[in-house]
């Protein structure tokens, strides 16, 4: 995420901002609008905390040591492993608080359960297929009516997000006075925040939505801090006909911020990452995460993984990454700190937008910020503008996967890997090489 507004000032040294910027496609008639500016407030909390999420270390791993890369000193949401305290758990039960707030200024559009049912069960559904059932996460909604904050939208001077300024401060100490004893805050490993749609812009022209992860600023209720805290505004709805297929998937976009992931996309749009991984594109068609991010938050097991280290050439199998068990990801260390990750990726499970499926490769780099390009997946068939038509997928990249007979090849490191066969069982058979 970069700076999320041209007239912004620059950041105080010291101060970490996670700003995001993205472009997507909406669409035949929309197809040139860029989007406003999304962003996540990210610090790694001091305090002790209930949980971390990603794998951690066990004995008899030894042979993934080298590609365990290190999450960057001073890096903003690193892809390093594993992932810091101070973001909620993602394996395991995981109770979601969610309040549907409105305002004076903004009186709710519908019902308040409306507004949940945008969002569950279709996000605990993604999560439960994204994670072969590991992550079981629960939607609590203790206050089934809209919250009304005390003052209007207008007086809190939310703009495009940004870490907990007074604005939110304000917001959260109204929402957490207004929820009284109705809610206890401490029961939950995370906060979400529905917010009425009419409050603020529509998303078509500015995205507010924002995560506020591990963040050392938040605001404390009932003894704990709201450090892992989901804000959502208004509706991706571009006028395709997909928002009630597909306009929940903000919401575990951003629960993606709260279990520590980055964001995938850059100033620039999607073009690093494309429909690869929800937290490169939310809009949309259904997507799933990489191999990389399920391995970081503890979705797939060691055994699953693969490190390719030395010199010479190696012959591995890989299952598809939508199916549960069965080896899912290799990954090939350049430097101490990124390497290539190989999956294959194939139209089942969270992966309906996939229309060329195949071996995806990308490249990980664990010392780049979120939102700076920390992934980029290798174009197998670069310039042909893709395989899909579908709203809001970025057309590019969506042929990326490499097929049987395709070799990668990074020229600095002389790393190449080649696509040699798929089996009767849809296991694709790979051949790396080292120098």
């Amino acid at each position: 995420m970069q700076d999320v507004s041209q007239s912004r000032p620059a950041r105080a040294p010291g101060r970490r901002i996670c700003g995001r910027r993205r472009n997507t496609f909406l669409g035949a008639t929309l197809a040139s609008l860029a989007l406003a500016a999304l962003t996540t407030g990210s610090t790694t909390l001091s305090i002790a905390t209930r949980a971390s999420a990603g794998p951690a270390a066990v004995p008899g791993d030894s042979s993934l040591a080298a590609c365990r890369i290190p999450a960057g000193l001073g890096v903003q949401m690193s892809e390093g492993l594993p992932t810091p305290p101070g973001y909620a758990h993602s394996t395991g039960i995981v109770r979601a608080l969610t309040l549907m707030i409105d305002f004076p200024d903004a009186v709710g559009s519908g019902t308040a359960l409306s507004r949940y049912k945008e969002f569950f069960p279709q996000t605990s559904d993604w999560f439960r297929n994204a994670s072969y059932g590991r992550l079981d996460y629960r939607p609590e909604a203790p206050i089934p009516q809209w919250l009304r904050m005390p003052k209007a939208f207008s007086a809190y001077g939310i703009e495009r997000g940004s870490p907990y300024e007074p604005g939110y401060h304000r917001l959260v100490q109204d929402m957490v006075a207004a929820a009284g004893s109705r809610v206890n805050f401490s029961k939950y490993d995370l906060v979400n925040v529905l917010v009425t749609p009419n409050a603020g812009p529509s998303a078509l022209d500015t995205v507010l939505s924002v995560t506020f992860s591990g963040n050392e600023e938040a605001p404390y209720a009932d003894g704990v801090p709201l450090s892992n805290t989901s804000f959502v505004y208004s509706r991706q709805d571009d006028g395709s006909g997909s928002y009630g297929e597909t306009g929940y998937r903000v919401l575990p976009h951003e629960n993606g911020h709260v279990f520590g992931l980055p964001d995938l996309y850059t100033a620039q749009g999607g073009g690093a990452v494309g429909h690869w991984d929800i937290m490169s594109e939310d809009w949309g068609a259904n997507n799933d995460m990489l191999g990389w991010h399920k391995w970081k938050l503890g979705w797939l097991d060691n055994s699953q993984v693969a490190c390719v280290t030395g010199t010479g050439t190696g012959q591995y199998v890989l299952s598809p990454l939508a199916t549960e068990g069965g080896p899912k990801l290799l990954f090939v260390p350049v430097t101490k700190d990124s390497g290539y990750a190989v999956e294959v990726r194939t139209q089942a499970g969270n992966d309906g937008a996939v229309c060329k499926p195949g071996v995806l490769i990308y490249h990980v780099e664990a010392n780049v910020d979120t939102g700076r390009g920390p992934v980029n997946v290798s174009d197998s068939t670069p310039n042909t503008g893709g395989c899909t038509r579908r709203p809001n997928v970025n057309a590019e990249l969506s042929d990326a996967p490499y097929t049987t007979g395709e070799t990668f090849v990074d020229r600095a490191s002389g790393v190449r890997v080649a696509v040699t066969g798929v089996d009767g069982m849809g296991n694709y058979h790979v051949r790396v090489e080292r120098p």
